[in-house]
């Protein structure tokens, strides 16, 4: 019961017609021209670009009078497309009916095309009956340009903790659009409440500099008189240039500040299945954020969980609502199944990359809160062979890096996680580094099968109490081809878990391996932020910003920086962090050197004196400070997060570039 749309192809990238077609602010538009047409006796559908199918699955049209489907290429006749046998538009002229419903925007050629085809009494609708205002698009020629849709849903809420305070959100980001010579860049924002109503719209005018954004739960509260909200904010970037993508940081936070996480953004291309949920430990519980991405409803038994690598799926018995939020608490589905234990999503392309939050339990209560992420499973991949083949040429070929924290204060765990329908085994290792590159340990997971979820503790691997004690070091997860039976697919995933020592606080983020650092190329990798294969340089965002819990002297913003190279690379890095202020002017900055398979772990007020950092908070027109992580020399992998000075509560995720 999927959803039968196109959301994304690794090859072409996403596909901008369900985006137009399910925009909030068209969904009205849509529904009304439905049921107009549902008024006439008879109604011809004619689809020259094969949209029909995903139009009719975003909005009903079982209230139509269908008489005849219509196509333009020859290739596509006599298949059963809404119930009808497809014919040929030439057809038409001999067929009577009420209307003829045209399956395109930008449809004065279309329609032109085939006017003399129309039989005389018919009404001719198009789906520009359902465009956005002019003033909404960037490109104003041609509709269905990715840029008119650089569209991303976030997880957006102000709400009672239960502890007689609030938690809040807050989404920071840039105008990274800027640098690619986009002026007047505008977000176009919509508050959608739980239940999917769209309860306020406003916008936010980018300055054209590459100036910081912040958009924070608290305020838009204020602002609109709004007493809490959960549900999710729509953004639309309006003008914008060189991405088609709304990348940002989310920060979950509360008055109390044992809620405290971060996380990416939402991923903009609804999947069929995520993976790598994990089950929730003793006196603790897992929610699902479900947040519908279309003005469809979800029906019930469409959302399902399953351990990964059991057929036995457990569904949600509810409906979710067009553009509705749920909680989706997976105990309900899985009661059964804890930590170590991972879960599989069955998302039908409902909605995008959703969020879970992890509540911990003392006596009943809620003691402590942290968010994360999924990740979109594929169901595109095949085990390649070829990838071992090229073992020697790519040397560690695709690593997957992450943060080993200092261990005097954090316990630091990986749990490799399969990320498509097709990979049945994992043959995986880690190996762990100090600050300098240098290996310290190794550890064989061995062929892990697909049911198998096991976690590796660092503290299991590093019994010597005098190792990585006061600095962080870093981990690399990588295939291990020695004992793999057969081919992987480069797809190489993992959740890492990270628990302070003095307060059980926790955080955790996932990701994908990749190939860093090599002038060879293999199927695009090493990946580039924009342009071709090799991606040997570094743009990333880190948002500075401590300002936004209660006792805010008492917050410090942290950063891991990683330097892997799955070949021998420079020997040190050229990086250059450059502190900004809310209007994007450069008010600091500061050169390091990260050795070669080594990494650098850092606070900003150890890079950035009292005086810059209030510079930087300065607020802009649409936000205040970040640092630009630069350098052209290599690709660096960073991980970013806050902390309390004593290292209580803390969160982490990966930082995303552009």
């Amino acid at each position: 019961m999927a959803l039968d749309i196109n959301t994304f192809s690794n090859v072409k990238g996403g596909f901008p017609f369900f985006k137009a077609a399910g925009h909030p602010a068209a969904a009205p538009k849509a529904t009304a021209m439905i049921a107009r047409l549902a008024e006439m006796d008879s109604v011809a559908i004619y689809d020259p670009a094969g949209f029909a199918p995903a139009f009719a699955q975003l909005y009903s049209f079982d209230a139509l009078s269908i008489a005849n489907v219509f196509v333009q290429d020859l290739a596509a006749l006599g298949e059963r497309v809404l119930g009808q046998t497809t014919q040929p538009i030439t057809d038409l002229a001999s067929t009577k009916v009420s209307a003829l419903l045209v399956m395109a925007f930008d449809a004065g050629k279309t329609v032109r095309d085939i006017e003399h085809l129309v039989p005389a009494g018919t009404e001719i609708v198009t789906l520009d009956e359902i465009r956005l205002p002019a003033d909404r698009l960037t490109n104003k020629k041609r509709y269905l340009d990715p840029l008119n849709f650089a569209t991303n849903f976030a997880f957006f809420r102000d709400a009672p903790d239960g502890r007689g305070g609030k938690l809040h959100t807050r989404i920071a980001t840039a105008n990274y659009w800027h640098r690619y010579g986009a002026e007047n860049v505008t977000l176009w924002l919509s508050l959608i409440d739980t239940n999917g109503e769209t309860i306020r719209q406003w916008d936010l005018a980018l300055p054209d500099s590459p100036g910081g954004i912040t958009i924070d739960s608290h305020e838009i509260c204020a602002r609109f008189g709004l007493k809490d909200i959960t549900g999710q904010l729509f953004v639309h970037a309006i003008g914008v240039k060189g991405h088609d993508i709304v990348k940002y940081a989310l920060d979950t936070y509360g008055d109390d500040t044992r809620d405290l996480s971060c996380t990416h953004d939402a991923n903009a291309w609804p999947a069929d299945f995520y993976g790598g949920l994990p089950a929730p430990k003793e006196n603790e519980r897992v929610v699902l954020w479900i947040q519908n991405s279309h003005p469809c409803p979800i029906p019930a038994g469409v959302v399902g969980l399953n351990l990964m690598g059991d057929d036995q799926t457990a569904w949600l018995d509810s409906s979710i609502p067009p553009f509705a939020t749920y909680a989706l608490d997976a105990a309900d589905l899985m009661p059964d199944a804890t930590w170590p234990a991972q879960m599989e999503v069955h998302a039908g392309k409902h909605f995008v990359r959703p969020r879970y939050e992890i509540e911990s339990h003392t006596d009943g209560a809620v003691d402590r809160r942290r968010t994360a992420h999924v990740n979109v499973e594929r169901v595109d991949l095949q085990p390649n062979p070829k990838i071992a083949e090229i073992g020697n040429l790519m040397g560690k070929g695709f690593l997957l890096p992450a943060p080993v924290l200092p261990r005097e204060q954090f316990r630091s765990i990986a749990l490799p996680t399969p990320m498509a329908t097709t990979q049945e085994t994992l043959p995986v290792a880690a190996l762990v580094y100090d600050k300098t590159g240098r290996e310290i340990a190794h550890h064989a997971f061995g062929e892990l099968q697909r049911s198998d979820s096991i976690a590796l503790d660092i503290d299991d691997l590093l019994n010597d109490a005098d190792v990585l004690c006061d600095e962080a070091g870093h981990m690399e997860l990588l295939y291990d081809f020695g004992v793999a039976t057969r081919g992987v697919d480069g797809w190489l995933h993992a959740l890492f878990r990270y628990e302070a020592r003095s307060s059980g606080h926790a955080a955790e983020t996932s990701f994908g391996a990749h190939i860093f650092n090599t002038a060879l190329t293999w199927q695009g990798e090493p990946q580039s932020y924009s342009g071709d294969a090799p991606g040997l340089s570094t743009r990333l965002f880190l948002r500075t910003d401590p300002d936004m819990a209660v006792g805010a002297e008492d917050h410090d913003t942290f950063c891991q920086l990683i330097y892997p190279a799955s070949t021998p690379w420079h020997a040190k890095s050229d990086t250059q962090l450059m502190l900004h202020d809310g209007s994007g002017n450069i008010v600091a900055e500061t050169t390091v050197g990260i050795d070669c398979g080594g990494s650098f772990h850092f606070r900003l007020s150890e890079l950035f004196d009292a005086q810059a950092r209030a510079e930087a908070a300065k607020s802009g027109a649409a936000g205040s400070g970040y640092v630009l992580i630069r350098d052209t020399t290599c690709r660096l992998f960073g991980y970013h997060g806050v902390i309390t000075r004593d290292g209580s509560a803390f969160s982490l995720d990966h930082m995303f570039g552009f």
